[in-house]
């Protein structure tokens, strides 16, 4: 009897120890999750020398995901992982091409692995222009139509490309000489702090995950304090935006990244229950019924004075907003070659957007508060 309960003892002991070392290996097989809590484009997976970025949608309606592998040089994969491109990791030469990409590159003290970027012109950060005028960073053409010499000669770790339907055939050619391209869509995100979170996605490339988390964390503390101190407005004022390009009016739909900071500065945006995230398309004549004594107007167009606003049509004058002198502006704030700040730092940075639009509709909460974008019209 004695021998039959040491021997049950002996296989127990085996089998839990087997099981300690299956959970062990499913626990390693599975990967960490990373912490993603309102960017609906990509996921991160980490698996400590190697891991998997998924973006299900690099565009809208796209029909195929995408599976990236980042992994370091000798990291050991295993045979049953799947992928559309790898990665070696950390990066040590990028190509970008969208200037929302520059801030998160800046923020992560990596600019300086930038090597070429399509339309050198767009960017405004003065650091990264500093790069430019230094010869670092070279001019790759057009992003529809990338100068794919000029970026075989730089040989870069990797592409970080997107693409607003389909994709873009000269990604094609730059994948089959051996470069991986990565998609990114950060611009499809609708939630401010959404495309802020994807400063994630470059961590991953560089082995700065912490850092991306701790300066992720700031700008949504920052983004929520803001928020919160809105709520202290005694008003809520009404607000149109956008304007008119060839007799149509184009302006944000009512669950659209920009609607979205405007209901989080506590105003009424007049098209709030347009059901989309894109844009609207509308007559002028049925915006001026519904707009024409909106309190104030934001972001319309590229105009930057009442004059050129005049001068474009005459029938802008007929809003209260402009006869009142409540219109404002983000395009003009520029970098030295006349790159919009707005369009690379704003998704980037929602709290100092969030800001300006507090610093507009409500003054008092804010007094010596300096705002970033949004200027008032000349």
């Amino acid at each position: 009897m004695k021998k039959i309960i040491i021997l049950f003892s002996c296989i127990f002991i085996v089998a839990c120890n087997q099981k300690n070392k299956h959970e062990k290996s499913v626990s390693t097989a599975e990967g960490k999750k990373t912490s993603i809590n309102y960017a609906e484009g990509f996921t991160i997976t980490d698996f400590g020398d190697y891991k998997i970025i998924n973006v299900p949608s690099p565009w809208p309606k796209a029909e195929k995901k995408f599976t990236y592998l980042l992994a370091e040089k000798n990291a050991e994969i295993p045979d049953d992982v799947n992928y559309d491109q790898k990665v070696t990791i950390p990066v040590q030469k990028i190509v970008v091409t969208s200037t929302t990409h520059i801030p998160s590159l800046e923020s992560l003290g990596v600019e300086n692995t930038l090597v070429g970027f399509p339309n050198l012109d767009y960017i405004s950060s003065e650091k990264t222009r500093k790069l430019i005028t230094e010869g670092e960073i070279q001019e790759l053409g057009e992003n529809e139509s990338i100068n794919t010499e000029v970026l075989l000669n730089l040989q870069p770790d990797v592409v970080i490309g997107f693409a607003v339907e389909s994709g873009n055939k000269t990604f094609q050619t730059i994948n089959k000489s051996g470069i991986p391209v990565i998609y990114n869509s950060d611009w499809t995100e609708a939630d401010p702090l959404g495309k802020a979170e994807w400063i994630k996605f470059f961590g991953a490339f560089y082995g700065k995950e912490k850092l991306a988390d701790k300066i992720f964390e700031e700008i949504e503390n920052e983004y929520n304090s803001a928020k919160k101190l809105a709520e202290k407005a005694q008003k809520k004022p009404s607000v149109l935006s956008g304007a008119m390009y060839k007799d149509v009016w184009y302006l944000p739909h009512g669950k659209s990244w920009q609607a979205q900071f405007i209901a989080d500065a506590n105003a009424s945006y007049l098209y709030k229950k347009t059901d989309g995230n894109g844009s609207l398309s509308l007559a002028f004549e049925s915006v001026l019924v519904k707009a024409k004594q909106a309190d104030y107007w934001i972001a319309p167009g590229a105009f930057t004075s009442y004059e050129a606003m005049k001068n474009a049509s005459e029938h802008y004058a007929k809003f209260d907003a402009f006869q009142q002198k409540k219109i404002y502006s983000y395009a003009g704030v520029t970098g030295e070659t006349g790159g919009v700040l707005f369009y690379e730092l704003a998704p980037n940075r929602p709290d100092l957007v969030l800001k300006d639009l507090i610093k507009i509709f409500h003054p008092e909460l804010l007094e010596n508060y300096q705002p970033t974008f949004f200027k008032p019209l000349d």
